[in-house]
């Protein structure tokens, strides 16, 4: 099955097709440059019901063209025996302290290995059915590379319950991070900048919107209009001098990489983030021991290390903490002996 993409050029468009298309294309489409290019190979792009298949030819704006997008299916899950780190486990749901590296649900290019996978054996294939046969159970995500707490339904009412409670913004999350550099409130660039403001106790409060990056379909962008409400307040627990420094982060809302994408708008990127933390390393004052350890870490430094939310059948109040994983405890050990 396929489906067909309008997309209409919008005003000053690159100068080449692949580039125009990945820019204007509706989010949903999911349609990356690299993607657009093979689709432009095998003539699935038309323009006036002529095929275009030269992904640098030149572009206007107004211009529409119909892509015919094959479906991508995500594969269904089926049991797996993975290890699973459970924390709490009642008749309604389950909280797991999730690995780095593993992916929550199966998708194409993850057909397995995922936590979907785990839990399906662990339960004996029973778990909540609103989620359809791929995301059985899950109420939300984190990415693949954070580690931590996440919280499953084993009930078509308890998903229901916490899917609410997701939506109503009521659920209290909090991650812990390092990040360079240290987020100072006394710092007037910080002070500066549109969409930051500092509550009592020194609270960073990032406040934008957050939409699909326009050339590149895998990332998140901060935008000011048209895009998706997202706020997140930080507050820095420990500074390793002025080098880096260890971050609680808090969710009033749950965008895809909002930590991520809100600390690197202001300047403080996460160590070890492959998409939102460009080339910067630390610098050569922080030692050698602390560069090295920083240039090694493989995954961003994000854990999500508290939960809390009312029990979506008992009505009771719930909370969770996750220690830390070794490899970030690690790493603040080594940033801490370096000061």
């Amino acid at each position: 099955m396929s489906r067909t993409v309008s997309v209409v050029i919008g005003p000053a468009p690159p100068g080449r097709l692949d580039k125009a298309l990945a820019r204007d294309a509706p989010d949903d489409a999911h349609l990356s440059r690299s993607r657009l290019a093979r689709l432009l190979a095998e003539g699935a792009v038309t323009k006036a019901g002529a095929a275009v298949t030269d992904a640098t030819a030149s572009v206007a704006e107004g211009e529409v063209y119909l892509i015919e997008v094959p479906e991508a299916e995500a594969p269904e899950a089926v049991p797996e025996p993975i290890p699973l780190s459970v924390i709490y486990e009642d008749a309604h749901l389950i909280v797991v302290d999730k690995p780095a590296g593993m992916v929550v649900h199966p998708a194409p290019g993850s057909p397995s290995g995922t936590l979907v996978n785990a839990l399906l054996h662990h339960f004996g294939g029973r778990l909540s059915g609103v989620g359809g046969a791929k995301r059985p159970g899950i109420v939300h995500r984190i990415d693949k590379d954070t580690s931590g707490l996440l919280v499953v339904a084993k009930s078509d009412e308890a998903h229901h319950g916490l899917a609410e409670q997701f939506e109503a913004h009521t659920v209290d999350r909090l991650y812990r991070a390092i990040c360079y550099g240290v987020p100072d409130p006394a710092d007037p660039r910080l002070r500066g900048l549109r969409g930051v403001g500092f509550e009592s106790g020194g609270t960073l409060r990032i406040a934008t919107e957050l939409a699909r990056h326009k050339t590149d379909r895998q990332r998140q962008a901060v935008v000011w209009s048209g895009g998706r409400r997202a706020v997140t307040r930080v507050r820095v627990t420990e500074r390793f001098a002025d080098f880096a420094a260890l971050l609680d982060c808090r969710l009033e809302t749950g965008r895809t990489h909002q930590i991520r994408v809100h600390l690197a708008h202001v300047g403080h990127g996460l160590i070890g983030d492959p998409v939102y933390g460009g080339r910067r390393k630390l610098p050569k004052s922080a030692g050698d021991a602390a560069v090295a350890a920083a240039a090694r870490f493989g995954r961003q430094a994000l854990h999500a290390a508290r939960l809390g939310f009312v029990h979506p059948v008992t009505g009771e109040r719930m909370a969770f903490e996750a220690d830390w994983p070794t490899d970030m405890a690690d790493l603040a050990m080594v940033l801490r002996s370096s000061m």
